[in-house]
């Protein structure tokens, strides 16, 4: 097995906070770190967190590969009593450019855009087994006030093995046809091909928590547990490294 995630770096500001690295590479690899897999970080930022974000990077004991561009993606949010997220694309970052992206050897992808059309799914996807993050689908490539729509090609779904999508992004994208979907519903665990699997509610920032689980999801079938047992290995893991 090898493994990688695929993924924009972003720069969060939460709840008035200064601003911190984020992105589903660096959240993702809190989990394969804690898992002691053999896995790589294919990540890319802008020139002025560059310098930053490798030594963050660097802290992973990972092996990582970080594209350099010009702009990062920026989001800021908050979370209410109850977790749920209100959420600002501040800065769109540059998306990847076909020949930045090298997944020579990598046979299990977790690929989590942060936005719409940031890069080709067919031409990444090919011939590797895909966890694909519905952000990539639903979230409008577009400043102000974070947008969901429908309005993306549906045949990228034919390259894609997993569908990982919170409540509100699996209801905008509707009907799919995927051997494997998974819903996540925050502190009340997610639902894999319709069975809900529990998890242990943790009162701390979630920030990152459906990234953890997305990677330690695809770990674990990897390794060959089925898609429900995945999902409890996931659960639990989010729910330690969240404490």
């Amino acid at each position: 097995m090898q493994l990688g995630v695929v993924g924009q770096l972003s720069l969060d500001v939460i709840a008035g906070e200064p601003p911190r690295i984020g992105g589903p590479p660096w959240h993702a690899s809190r989990a394969l770190r804690a898992l002691g897999v053999d896995a790589r970080i294919v990540a890319k930022c802008g020139e002025p967190e560059a310098i930053e974000f490798t030594r963050h990077l660097e802290t992973l004991d990972l092996p990582f590969d970080l594209v350099v561009g010009g702009r990062t993606t920026e989001f800021s949010f908050t979370y209410d009593a109850d977790g749920v997220r209100t959420m600002a694309v501040d800065e769109v970052g540059d998306p990847w450019l076909p020949n930045e992206l090298t997944l020579d050897g990598l046979d299990w992808l977790y690929i989590a855009p942060l936005l719409r059309d940031e890069l080709d799914l067919a031409v990444v996807a090919d011939g590797r087994t895909v966890l694909l993050d519905a952000h990539g689908l639903v979230r409008v490539r577009a400043p102000g006030a974070l947008r969901l729509d429908g309005d993306f090609d549906r045949g990228v779904l034919a390259h894609v093995s997993m569908l990982k999508a919170a409540d509100e992004e699996a209801e905008v994208i509707g009907a799919v046809d995927v051997p494997e979907l998974i819903v996540t519903h925050g502190a009340r665990g997610a639902t894999v091909n319709g069975v809900h699997v529990y998890a242990e509610a943790v009162d701390k920032d979630p920030t990152g928590a459906g990234d953890m689980f997305g990677a330690a999801y695809l770990v674990s079938r990897a390794e060959g547990a089925d898609p429900v047992d995945a999902a409890r290995r996931a659960a639990a893991l989010v729910s330690d490294l969240l404490r």
